[in-house]
């Protein structure tokens, strides 16, 4: 795919989008999710042509604003993990001598 047919594809789906949202569908949490991945992609790609400042600084903005997305979860995850080793700490063999 040349330019012309990819600024005229990227032209046709910002219509689309913005038509739908006329209509009443919202894709605003699909968007802020997909839009970090495509920053992490494009960096990646960028990366992988030899470009390494622009690859790094799109790698590390995409994962900033996925981090801020994601953050409920890796709460939930720390929390757990947390639970876990104040259990482990009572299941703890007291008789051991270090």
């Amino acid at each position: 795919m040349n330019g012309k047919n990819a600024l005229g594809a990227l032209l046709v789906l910002v219509g689309v989008m913005a038509g739908l949202k006329f209509l009443g569908v919202n894709f605003g949490a699909i968007l802020g999710l997909l839009l970090p991945l495509i920053l992490i992609g494009f960096g990646v790609l960028g990366w992988s042509y030899n470009k390494k400042w622009i690859g790094g600084i799109l790698i590390a903005l995409g994962g900033l604003m996925l981090l801020s997305k994601l953050g409920a979860i890796l709460i939930l995850i720390l929390a757990i993990g947390l639970i876990v080793a104040g259990v482990s700490l009572f299941k703890k063999d007291n008789r051991r001598v270090y």
